[in-house]
């Protein structure tokens, strides 16, 4: 979780990459319908425990409108991940990540997130039979609450600056696993982001056994664009397809994947406007982001508040209704090709998150946790030495 022991330092932590044994899959799970439920690719995943909510197999659909939004005159279809269980690509990354948990003999969860990766984490422990922590910040937004009461989660409401002290204390305290970063960098698990490169899968069979020209993405630490990178470079390897398509990153002005791609820096931390694409408003970036650009032959790209408004409001009248950073990729795609970029089709733009998450039914914020509730939640879940692992 704290990033390769052999390559990391203080100043800059490299996470760890799952390897598989390529001459033993088997291409004919290639040949199958992309269906909802990660299993059916368990031969390219990490161990995976019973709790599918029957993530993945989401719709792959064509969109004029959204091309003339964009400006774009070709082939551009939208991958829509808020069809997931919890309404989110984050499904994905949590069957996953929880998954090798339990297979590890967890005694709970814990997952600093306000958002879609708390929501998921949340419902994919109670599907798992763990307790999960979910420390969030205090603007929460309500929509995301009531998921994490609906799925039992115990929450902890603190400062964001708090969140990931809080965070590594109840993992050495509680011994549960955490689904979220204990660095600087973004190392977190190694397994989660395996689960996105069912998203690559998917396209490929849903492309009728071809890759897409161009994939584009929202984009925050970074993992969602490793995870698909890394799932065509995969399908290159097995011989299905003679390249990968180019994956391109979406973020705000500013963003730290584009500063340090840019710059050629493994990762960077900016500072971070105000922005409704509060979902991938990252102030730092992870070295997963930057190698899948390199492995893809990517870019970095970014939009304006104005654009992605517009966009939003847009594709919403169009029956895609979004998170505002869901519609990041298309923002990114808008700008870059009034700016004369040019895009090998056909054009993927991955839709992440679904609307209602970015509904406020009240202005209050959550009021803080205080030291004693904190103090019993550690407590509560105290490891002794009989549960630590041996």
């Amino acid at each position: 979780m704290t990033g390769c022991p052999e390559s990391s330092t203080p100043e800059m932590q490299y996470p760890l990459e799952i390897d598989y044994d390529y001459g033993a899959v088997d291409k004919s799970i290639f040949a199958q319908a992309p269906l909802p439920g990660l299993e059916r690719w368990a031969a390219l995943l990490p161990p995976l425990a019973d709790i599918s909510l029957g993530e993945g197999g989401t719709p792959l659909l064509p969109s004029t409108y959204a091309a003339r939004l964009a400006g774009f005159d070709g082939d551009l279809l939208l991958k829509d991940e808020s069809r997931n269980p919890t309404g989110s690509h984050k499904d994905r990354l949590n069957f996953c990540a929880v998954s090798a948990a339990l297979l590890s003999g967890a005694r709970g969860i814990v997952v600093a997130s306000s958002g879609n990766h708390a929501a998921a984490a949340a419902a994919y422990s109670a599907r798992a039979g763990l307790p999960c922590i979910a420390v969030v910040g205090p603007s929460t937004k309500p929509a995301f609450r009531e998921m994490f009461a609906a799925f039992g989660a115990e929450v902890v409401v603190v400062p964001l600056h708090e969140r990931w002290a809080l965070t590594n204390r109840l993992v050495r305290e509680t011994g549960f696993i955490p689904v979220s970063n204990l660095t600087r960098y973004h190392t977190s698990s190694a397994f989660g982001p395996e689960g996105y490169k069912t998203i690559a899968y998917e396209l490929y069979l849903q492309l009728g056994c071809r890759a897409p020209g161009s994939v584009i993405i929202p984009t925050a630490y970074g993992e969602l664009l490793f995870g698909v990178a890394k799932g065509f470079w995969e399908m290159t390897r097995l011989g299905l397809i003679a390249k990968s398509p180019t994956i391109m990153s979406a973020e705000p002005p500013g963003g730290p994947l584009a500063r340090s791609f840019a710059l050629g820096l493994p990762a960077m931390e900016v500072e971070v406007g105000a922005t409704v694409a509060a979902s991938i408003a990252s102030p730092v970036s992870g070295y997963r982001g930057i190698r899948a650009l390199h492995m893809s032959g990517g870019r970095a790209l970014t939009f304006h508040e104005n654009t992605l408004l517009a966009v939003h409001e847009g594709l919403s009248r169009s029956g895609f209704w979004q998170e505002a950073s869901g519609v990041a990729g298309l923002s990114a795609l808008k700008e870059a090709i009034a700016d004369g970029e040019r895009f090998n089709e056909p054009i993927v733009v991955i839709l992440t998150s679904g609307g209602f998450k970015d509904l406020v039914a009240d202005p209050e914020q959550m009021p803080l946790s205080d030291t004693q509730t904190i103090e019993i939640l550690v407590n509560r879940f105290q490891r002794h030495d009989s549960h630590r692992k041996r």
